[in-house]
């Protein structure tokens, strides 16, 4: 089909920074879409994230809010985590509840800050990890995936971003995602990268 001029693709999120990255996103590819917070929908449906896999969570929300949208409508779900390979991959698919059920973005910061302290450089790896679900006007499902490597610091540093942005150094650079700025990040991230994948697909639609 043709995605048209004011296609509508609703996330799965409540989340203002993500659709505000996903949004820019669309539009520096060109697709023709807006992305739509879950909020114009009365908000994200209660989903309980616990199939202890970025693809079982991202699924359980992008259903959760096509089953309320629109019929004919496009829902997009992002799960995705920081893994880290001192800790065995962790938090990985519990990146948004590390410290507790609140889902607390600073919180869950301040408790990787403390979980890495002391741990030396060559044991500070990481990878951030996206996965992105897609069920289209069809109730077909459709699955990207992205993801970067990196390093932790062992303070956060800078003041853009979101979430676990200002301890992570990706791979070839010496600033974190929350000092490297919009522009860099988009194309570098795990969900950049993600979505390169999503808009490729969007593009071959007929």
């Amino acid at each position: 089909m043709s995605t048209g001029n004011a296609a509508r693709i609703y996330l799965a999120s409540g989340n203002a920074h993500k659709v505000a990255e996903m949004g820019a996103l669309a539009v520096r590819d060109g697709l023709g879409v807006e992305i739509v917070s879950a909020k114009v929908l009365g908000g994200m449906p209660p989903v309980v994230e616990d199939t202890g896999t970025f693809l079982g969570n991202a699924r359980k929300k992008a259903r959760a809010l096509w089953e309320i949208a629109p019929p004919g409508s496009v829902v997009l779900a992002d799960d995705s985590g920081v893994c880290v390979d001192y800790l065995d991959g962790g938090p990985g698919v519990e990146s948004a509840y590390f410290a507790g059920p609140q889902g607390d973005a600073a919180a869950n910061l301040r408790k990787l800050v403390e979980v890495m302290r002391g741990v030396p450089a060559e044991r500070r790896g990481a990878k951030f990890y996206c996965l992105l679900f897609l069920i289209d006007e069809t109730g077909a499902e459709q699955v990207f995936e992205g993801e970067c490597g990196g390093r932790l610091l062992d303070e956060p540093r800078g003041g853009a971003g979101f979430g676990y942005d200002p301890l992570f150094v990706p791979e070839g650079y010496e600033q974190s995602y929350a000092e490297l700025g919009d522009e860099v990040k988009a194309r570098l991230s795990h969900r950049a990268k993600a979505w390169a994948a999503l808009s490729a697909w969007w593009r071959g639609r007929s």
